[in-house]
């Protein structure tokens, strides 16, 4: 995850559209083409859908673009007749009825990014019995029917404690900021991270933090922390949002800019790169938009015949004090995640082409 709201969305209510009514669920269409004549088979002309479980987020919204673009060069190439988002608005009912909509209007491939990681898994399952290729990415679900593409959370926190661990010279005080308690995302990422803090027994976790990844909360529970251990070497971060929180109340009481780690959240970037020249130094990585991208170029592969991995671990991006200037948009919006390109040959690899 990243520092979007977080996943495992609970069920709220029952989605209204009948199965074969879509039209009344919120669809973002990109193309209204359907399918005429070819063989699934011949990976040619594929009903494409995405089902994800909200659009709103700035992450969501930049990852559709990258999918639209993708699909742009599809449709040219023959392989790709429509492509249509299926928003479920936060709920898991309405997801899983949007996915068996799919599955009655005999979509070829179904791309998922999940709202709980075991809900879905029987609609899915379906999907898969009908003959229909489903690739999930971002927020995974548990079932070993579908393609899974994704990062490594547990890595994600061991490279942020890491590289904490090495600035700090193995020693010091510091406050571990974590997202929501019990989201698996977050807890992941703390056990990547707990398990390299525990080989330094000269740093010390004052305050271990849980906070929403956004702002205002994150400010709110740092500050708190804060006041009561003024004297920390540093933060581990693992969400963008709570990097920002942390770094913005450092800035704002004008005290010491103790080292951060963080991820791709614009914000938390720009205020990295404003206070370079006065010695404050980070790390970050990133649940790159390019993911949803890669779900799809897996699904036309296994169209097309291609031993798709049933796993596809995307590496995770590393940015730092060098190569910062490569990643912060200062023209963008704060709540925007920059991110670099994948090369093709590199997406062509992971997917086993």
């Amino acid at each position: 995850m990243n520092t979007r709201p977080v996943r495992g969305v609970v069920a709220v209510a029952a989605c209204v559209c009948a199965l074969m009514a879509v039209s009344a669920c919120d669809v973002q269409s990109d193309s209204d083409t359907a399918k005429s004549g070819e063989s699934a088979s011949a990976a040619k002309d594929l009903k494409v859908g995405w089902s994800t479980i909200y659009l709103t987020p700035s992450w969501m919204q930049q990852t559709l673009k990258m999918l639209q673009t993708d699909v742009t060069k599809l449709k040219s190439a023959g392989k790709v007749s429509s492509f249509k988002t299926f928003n479920a608005n936060g709920d898991t009912s309405q997801q899983i009825s949007q996915i068996r909509a799919m599955i009655q209007q005999k979509y070829d491939v179904i791309l998922v990014d999940a709202g709980s990681a075991t809900a879905l898994n029987p609609a899915l399952e379906q999907a898969v019995a009908a003959g229909i290729t489903v690739v999930a990415f971002d927020s995974l679900p548990t079932s070993k029917k579908v393609v899974r593409v994704g990062t490594d959370q547990k890595a994600w926190g061991a490279m942020m404690a890491t590289w904490l661990a090495k600035k700090l010279d193995g020693k010091g005080s510091i406050i571990a900021m974590n997202g929501p308690a019990g989201v698996a995302v977050s807890e992941d990422r703390w056990a990547g991270a707990d398990a390299v803090f525990k080989k330094y027994p000269d740093i010390k976790i004052v305050s271990n933090v849980h906070s929403e990844y956004n702002i205002a909360p994150a400010a709110q529970s740092f500050a708190s922390a804060y006041s009561a251990n003024p004297d920390i070497d540093g933060v581990f971060s693992q969400g963008g949002a709570l990097s920002a929180a942390a770094l913005q109340t450092l800035i704002k009481q004008d005290k010491k800019l103790v080292p951060i780690t963080g991820e791709n959240y614009n914000g938390f970037l720009k205020m990295w790169k404003s206070k370079q020249k006065a010695g404050f130094s980070s790390i970050a990585t990133a649940q790159p938009n390019y993911l949803g991208v890669i779900a799809l170029e897996a699904a036309i592969a296994k169209e097309e015949g291609v031993k798709v991995p049933q796993d596809v671990t995307v590496p995770l991006p590393e940015i730092t004090d060098a190569n910062l200037s490569e990643y912060v948009k200062t023209d963008q919006p704060d709540d925007s995640y920059p991110i670099n390109d994948i090369p093709q040959s590199q997406i062509d690899k992971l997917i086993g082409k």
